[in-house]
C-alpha cells in the first residue's frame, strides 16, 4: 500500500509536535508494510539534517505560496509558521502523476487539503484528514494569534480556494482524525454524517528505555546537581512560555535549586525576543536555559526528559499535547494548563496535574508537591510509562491505522 501524507509546512528547523506525531506515523506503519510519502512545501535552505529522510521516509516538495495581497515578507513568513492557508498548483499535478497510490491523507485542511480532496477524486482514490491544530475546538486568544499576520492584507486565495473546494474538505472526506475527544464530539455535531474517529498521537516506548541522562548532562552542564524543571515546546505565543517565565522568579524563591529549560524551535521570532527581554530585564538568564530545537529521538532530548523532575506545560491551546506521552515514555510526570488534549490524557493525582492560567497559585501548589513529595512523583511518572507501552505505543496505533486505510478501500471497491 503506497499512501500519500499532504503536509502544509516541514521545516526540520522549526520542528514541532505535529512532525513528530507524523513521522512517528510513519514509522509505525513502515511496521505494517505501508509506504508513506511526504508532500510538503518547498522551504528556502535546506537544513543539514532531514528526519524524515533520515529515517529512509520519501519526502516530495512543492512550490506553494501566501495568496495574499498588502502584507510584509514578515507577515508572510508568520503565516506559514503558523500554518497559514497556504495556495499550491503544483501541487496537484504532483499527486495526480504519483504512480500507484491507494489513498491519500491531508494532515491540514483549508486550500491545501483542498487540493488532496480534489485530486482524490479525480482519481477515485480514499481521502483522510487528520485535525492537528484545532479547528473547532481552538480558544480565541490562539485563534487570533492564527490570523492575526492577514491583518491589513487582501487574501485573494480565496477564489481558488472556492474552486479547489477548500471549505468541503471536511464534508467531502472518507474520514476525519482528531486527536481529542472534545475536537470529535464538535465535529460530529457540525458534521452529523461525517465519519469522525479519535486517534491519538504516538511515541516508540522502546527509544525511551536507553538512559540518556548522560548526554545531555554533558550537553547542557548546568543542569548537574539542579532540580530540572523542562518546557519542550516550539517558542510560540500559543505555547505560552513566558508565563513560565512570569512564574520564574517565585518557582526560584520556593526552589532554590531548581532550574528551569525551554527547548524548542522558535516558529515566533519576536515573541521569542520578547521572552529574552524579559531574562535581561529579571536577571534570570542563568536560571532559566533557551535551548533551541533538539531532532527527534535525539539522545540529548530524550535524556532531559528522563533526567526532569517534572515536565511543565503552560499552553493556551493544546489539542492533544505529545510532549505529555514523551515524559511518561520518560517516567516523567507533567503539570499542565488546562487543555483539551491534557483534559483527555492527564489523571490528577494520578499521572500529574492540570491548573488553570488563571490562577498561578494552583500551578505553584502543584510544583511544590512534585518537587516535595518524590515518591509520589515517582509514582505517577511510572504510571505514565505503563499507560504509553499499554494505549500509546507507535505500532499498536499504527495497526488502527492501517485497518481504517483498508476498510476505507474495500469500500471504494464496492462502489
Amino acid at each position: 500500500m503506497r499512501v500519500a501524507h499532504l503536509l502544509r509546512k516541514y521545516n526540520p528547523l522549526e520542528w514541532g509536535g505535529t512532525e513528530s506525531a507524523v513521522k512517528r506515523l510513519f514509522e509505525g506503519l513502515k511496521q505494517h508494510q505501508i509506504k508513506c510519502i511526504a508532500y510538503c512545501p518547498e522551504i528556502a535552505h535546506r537544513p543539514d539534517r532531514d528526519p524524515f529522510l533520515e529515517s529512509g521516509f520519501e519526502v516530495k516538495r512543492f512550490k506553494a505560496f501566501v495568496p495574499v495581497w498588502g502584507i510584509s515578507a514578515q507577515q508572510k513568513a508568520a503565516l506559514i509558521s503558523v500554518g497559514g492557508n497556504l495556495l499550491s498548483f503544483h501541487a496537484i499535478g504532483a499527486l495526480l502523476f504519483e504512480r500507484n497510490l491507494s489513498l491519500i491523507h491531508a494532515h491540514t485542511h483549508n486550500r491545501l487539503g483542498g487540493v488532496a480532496l480534489t485530486v482524490a477524486r479525480l482519481r477515485r482514490l480514499p481521502f483522510v484528514v487528520t485535525v492537528h491544530g484545532g479547528i473547532l475546538d481552538l480558544p480565541k486568544a490562539a485563534h487570533e494569534h492564527l490570523i492575526k499576520p492577514l491583518k491589513g492584507g487582501f487574501e485573494w486565495g480565496r477564489l481558488f480556494g472556492f474552486a479547489l473546494r477548500s471549505r468541503r474538505v471536511l464534508p467531502e472526506a472518507d474520514a476525519i482524525i482528531t486527536c481529542n475527544k472534545t475536537e470529535a464530539a464538535l465535529l460530529r455535531k457540525k458534521f452529523p454524517k461525517q465519519r469522525v474517529l479519535v486517534q491519538p498521537h504516538g511515541v516508540p516506548a522502546h527509544e525511551y528505555d536507553r538512559d540518556c541522562r548522560v548526554a545531555a548532562r554533558e550537553a547542557f552542564p548546568a543542569i548537574v546537581g539542579r532540580q530540572l524543571l523542562l518546557s519542550v515546546g516550539r517558542i510560540d505565543t500559543v505555547k505560552n512560555q513566558r508565563w513560565l517565565v512570569e512564574q520564574a522568579p517565585a518557582i526560584f524563591q520556593r526552589h532554590p535549586e531548581a532550574i528551569l529549560v525551554l527547548a524548542g524551535a522558535c516558529t515566533d521570532p519576536a515573541y521569542g525576543k520578547s521572552i529574552e527581554r524579559e531574562l535581561e530585564r529579571s536577571s534570570l538568564g542563568t536560571r532559566v536555559l533557551l535551548l533551541g530545537g533538539l531532532p527527534p529521538g535525539d539522545a540529548r532530548l530524550i535524556g532531559l526528559f528522563q533526567e526532569a523532575k517534572v515536565s511543565l506545560l503552560p499552553s493556551q491551546s493544546e489539542p492533544f499535547g505529545l510532549v505529555i506521552l514523551e515524559s511518561w515514555a520518560s517516567r516523567t510526570p507533567v503539570i499542565s494548563s488546562r487543555t483539551s488534549g491534557a483534559v483527555d490524557l492527564i489523571k490528577p493525582g494520578e499521572t500529574g496535574w492540570l491548573f488553570d492560567l488563571d490562577t498561578p497559585a494552583a500551578f505553584h501548589a502543584a510544583l511544590d508537591e512534585a518537587l516535595g513529595n518524590p515518591v509520589a512523583t515517582k509514582r505517577m511518572g511510572e504510571a505514565g510509562r505503563a499507560l504509553v507501552k499499554a494505549e500509546y505505543d507507535t505500532e499498536v496505533l499504527a495497526g488502527r491505522m492501517k485497518a481504517l486505510y483498508e476498510g476505507l478501500i474495500a469500500e471504494g471497491r464496492k462502489s
